[in-house]
């Protein structure tokens, strides 16, 4: 049985296709819409107003810093709830039966019919996008911005950080721009916190960024920053400033270096 039907919206949200500058804006959790055949995964509404839904505020910056450095910005409409876009399929936190503390019933016990439909409706039309406008810039630069937000506290513990600066194998434009957050703002900002890249638990950085060998960064904005459009706006303003310069002081620093593996 078909995940979403003909009338239903395209699972990739995409602004600014052709933007001119090397960044490309990624959003894995930007919306938080569930199919019609799957109802409400036996939720009430107000579960979808919470970050195991979808990362707050996250798209909202994803528009505003993609108008502003003439970027792309790709983002997946529907809630993780159904799949995660940014986890690999068949992964235990592709389909998640319980989300932080919360029980989702219309998860439980699904075939691997099931499963894949998900999959192949969801996940792979928005990760072969993302594949599709890289591919599309290959003669000029690119750096990968995956764009999310965080909860300030996660099962009781609280999360001292306004942001994350997020990486795996290749910290080297990551490094930069945490130097910048640091050096730039009165922030408390951490390295790999609240959460680190990995195969497991990230998809779009480690296939997208590290196997192409293009600088990169995970941003995690912490949710309640970005809830609305003035947290939008400022954080917006923080990094179209901010991320021309990691780009020119990457290129001085590493240029000439090979992508480490």
């Amino acid at each position: 049985m078909p995940v979403l039907a003909l009338d239903e919206p395209d699972p990739v949200l995409v602004s600014n296709t052709d933007g001119t500058s090397p960044f490309f804006i990624a959003c894995d959790h930007a919306g938080r819409v569930v199919p019609r055949s799957l109802g409400d995964l036996g939720l009430p509404a107000h579960e979808f107003d919470r970050h195991i839904a979808y990362d707050i505020g996250a798209w909202g910056v994803s528009l505003l810093l993609a108008q502003a450095l003439d970027a792309p910005a790709i983002g997946q409409l529907y809630s993780r709830l159904v799949i995660d876009c940014n986890r690999a399929p068949g992964v235990p936190t592709s389909i998640v039966e319980v989300s932080e503390l919360t029980p989702i019933p219309g998860n439980a016990g699904l075939s691997t019919a099931d499963r894949d439909a998900r999959a192949e409706e969801l996940f792979w039309p928005y990760q072969n996008r993302i594949k599709t406008m890289l591919a599309a810039r290959a003669t000029r630069p690119a750096v990968l911005i995956a764009m999310h937000s965080f909860t300030p506290t996660f099962k009781g513990v609280a999360r001292p950080w306004h942001a994350g600066v997020l990486f795996n194998r290749d910290d080297r434009f990551a490094r930069i721009v945490l130097e910048l957050l640091r050096r730039e703002t009165d922030l408390v900002v951490g390295a790999n916190e609240p959460y680190a890249v990995s195969d497991l638990t990230d998809y779009t950085v480690p296939v997208h960024a590290e196997k192409r060998g293009l600088p990169h960064v995970e941003l995690e904005i912490r949710q309640d920053l970005i809830a609305d459009e003035a947290g939008q706006q400022q954080w917006a303003e923080i990094f179209t400033g901010l991320l021309p310069e990691a780009w020119r002081l990457f290129n001085t620093r590493h240029s000439h270096e090979s992508v480490p593996s």
